[in-house]
């Protein structure tokens, strides 16, 4: 329950360098939800979840985010591609025309921690333009009581204003959207796009950088749930390869569905208090937890609907196929409370391969894990993005290098520690093709997939046979517990077995070619880890 705190609010924002705003701190959801209809920003869906367009931008603008470059940064951040440099100086000039840009308007300020863990809590002040924006936060942070709003004191500030677009000539940035985190003054700012996806992943950035570099603590973009004998289960994967949706398993609570910390002492951790979830083509049939989360509170992003009503139309994509809910954590009936546990068992690592070659599950050893875990392989298939149309493999460090500040090998150094310290079993899961590739194949059955993670969670493979891939080196189970044998070695699948060779053998070629920018960090075992390469296939 949240209630609207009384603050100086002018004294407060000129620290931001805001002057005369009109702001609403910490309004209740159902206001937010009220002003966002009233003012025609939003509509009520028929599943009382409101709906907004978030306008040009539907996802995150990778090649728009920096990092600014100072005494904290300079030797420590990955620069390059990703960790994009940012002048200290224009962000100072950005941030005060940002400042201007907002003094005098109607504000939202949501005050929120992440980090379930009270051990590593950060205090967050966040500043929307929007109130639907200020909802997002309400939803995916962690919702402090109402005394621990008194006197709130934040660690970092979040500035957020769509409407502000900056000058590339002037400003320093790449266009005229921009999300930019600066250490030293432990703010980020965003401007220029309404996909509230910056914010979390911003403060997502600044975690990947505090927790692994000044706390010891191994940050992971994965879902994580515990069993009711107290084992954790940890899902990796990127977008659209299951991790919200497999960790969402009612014999298990749900801890979070994108982001956690591992602590010394095998603590495993929620940065988040909320869940922001894909919904392209959910239905309540397949996707039940995320289905019923839609509800009051639930705010829906860039989604269609059925003609001239107010009925949500999950199979279009007309505005995108990256639609979007985020809702309170516990819109979810089967969560730990709070989101913490101990005692991980079992980890995961999320691939939806659209070339069919890679077994729906495997065992891996330690080398084998660190390999996979730097290489973060998945592939975009058509219709995932404009201009694609035919599977691409899609390479991304530790299944999430647009938030990764430090060098890919600093987590997976961390985490092959933390794995063989809590002698934790690592499984590869391909949700994606069968049969042959996408076009030909088929995907493989949710079914299948469930089947296969609870044999695992269960040690139903403890004692069955495994047989390694021809290619890839992976342990693949002969047998596994309502799971038809056929489909779980991949090569069994395809009618063409010189085929499935030829295309097994130039996956194994790109994931040694991804693999080049890394080698020279990684230890014989890991380089132990990578595919087979034939020249005679």
């Amino acid at each position: 329950m949240h209630f609207t705190e009384i603050k100086p609010a002018n004294a407060e924002l000129e620290k931001y360098l805001i002057k005369n705003a009109d702001t609403s701190w910490n309004l209740a959801p159902e206001d937010l939800e009220k002003i966002s209809v009233d003012q025609n920003m939003a509509t009520r869906s028929s599943l009382g979840a409101i709906s907004v367009n978030t306008g040009k931008f539907t996802g995150r603008s990778p090649k728009d985010r920096f990092i600014v470059e100072d005494e904290l940064t300079k030797d420590a951040v990955w620069w390059g591609d990703i960790n994009i440099k940012f002048d200290a100086d224009k962000f100072d000039k950005l941030h005060a025309k940002m400042g201007d840009y907002l003094s005098g308007k109607k504000l939202y300020v949501r005050d929120v921690y992440a980090c379930a863990d009270p051990r590593y809590k950060l205090k967050i002040r966040v500043i929307t333009e929007l109130p639907w924006s200020n909802m997002f936060a309400y939803n995916m942070f962690l919702r402090p009581t109402e005394e621990e709003l008194k006197n709130f004191e934040p660690d970092w500030v979040v500035i957020n204003a769509p409407g502000f677009m900056a000058d590339p000539a002037v400003d320093g940035t790449r266009q005229e959207n921009f999300a930019i985190l600066n250490f030293g003054k432990q703010m980020a700012i965003v401007g220029g796009t309404g996909y509230t996806g910056e914010i979390k992943k911003g403060i997502f950035s600044a975690l990947n950088f505090i927790l692994p570099h000044q706390k010891d603590v191994l940050s992971m973009h994965c879902s994580a749930n515990v069993g009711d004998a107290g084992d954790t289960s940890l899902f990796f994967g990127l977008s659209g390869t299951g991790k919200t949706t497999l960790s969402a398993d009612p014999n298990r609570k749900l801890i979070g569905d994108d982001e956690h910390g591992w602590a010394a002492d095998n603590t495993i951790f929620n940065f988040e208090g909320g869940c922001y979830a894909k919904v392209i083509d959910l239905s309540e049939e397949k996707e039940p937890d995320i289905y019923k989360a839609i509800k009051p509170g639930a705010l829906l992003e860039n989604v269609d609907f059925k003609g001239d009503t107010n009925e949500v139309d999950f199979e279009g994509s007309s505005i995108t196929e990256n639609t979007r809910v985020s809702y309170p954590i516990d819109h979810i009936n089967n969560i730990q409370v709070p989101s913490l546990a101990k005692n991980p068992k079992n980890i995961f690592f999320l691939t939806c391969d659209a070339y069919g070659v890679l077994p729906p599950i495997s065992k891996l050893n330690p080398g084998q894990a660190a390999f996979h875990f730097i290489s973060g392989y998945t592939a975009k298939v058509a219709g995932t993005e404009a201009g694609i149309t035919e599977p691409q493999v899609a390479f991304s460090a530790c299944f999430g290098a647009p938030f990764m500040p430090l060098h890919p090998t600093k987590y997976a150094d961390m985490l092959s520690k933390k794995m063989k310290d809590a002698n934790v079993n690592v499984w590869l899961i391909n949700t994606g093709w069968s049969g042959g590739g996408y076009g030909v194949g088929k995907r493989m059955k949710l079914g299948y997939t469930r089947a296969m993670i609870t044999a695992a969670l269960n040690g139903e493979l403890n004692d069955v046979e495994f047989v390694n891939h021809e290619v890839f080196g992976l342990a693949m189970p002969v047998t596994c517990p309502n799971v038809p044998t056929e489909v779980l070695n991949p090569k069994n699948t395809w009618e063409n077995k010189e085929e499935y060779d030829k295309v097994a053998n130039d996956l194994s070629k790109k994931f040694n070619k991804n693999f080049e920018k890394f080698s020279d960090y990684a230890s014989d075992e890991i380089l132990a880890g990578a595919p087979l390469v034939s020249e005679k296939v």
